[in-house]
């Protein structure tokens, strides 16, 4: 059985965070972990560079629409473990129109 090469080199890369609603969804019965968070918006956000990432939208008043500019924000993620160790990762918001 051969094992496929893995490079030892990459090439790294910073996105500026902004991006698009690609599609979305309103989860109402959440994943065990983020409970208290429900409801609460989930969607693919197409990245200005090209990518696709999954990201929870969050501060929204209003509606959402696919096509709506969003931009990254850090945001808590959920609360972890007996001793409530918070873990903070990446959400989106809408950019409000000009």
């Amino acid at each position: 059985m051969t094992m496929p090469h893995i490079s030892s080199t990459y090439d790294t890369f910073t996105f500026a965070g902004t991006g698009k609603i690609y599609s979305y969804t309103t989860l109402q019965d959440a994943p065990a972990g983020f409970d208290e968070q429900a409801p609460y918006v989930l969607a693919l956000v197409k990245l200005d560079e090209g990518p696709m990432v999954t990201a929870q939208i969050t501060d929204l008043d209003g509606s959402l629409a696919i096509g709506d500019k969003v931009e990254m924000v850090t945001r808590k993620l959920m609360t972890e473990g007996s001793k409530g160790m918070i873990v903070y990762g990446y959400k989106f918001r809408k950019i409000a129109n000009d």
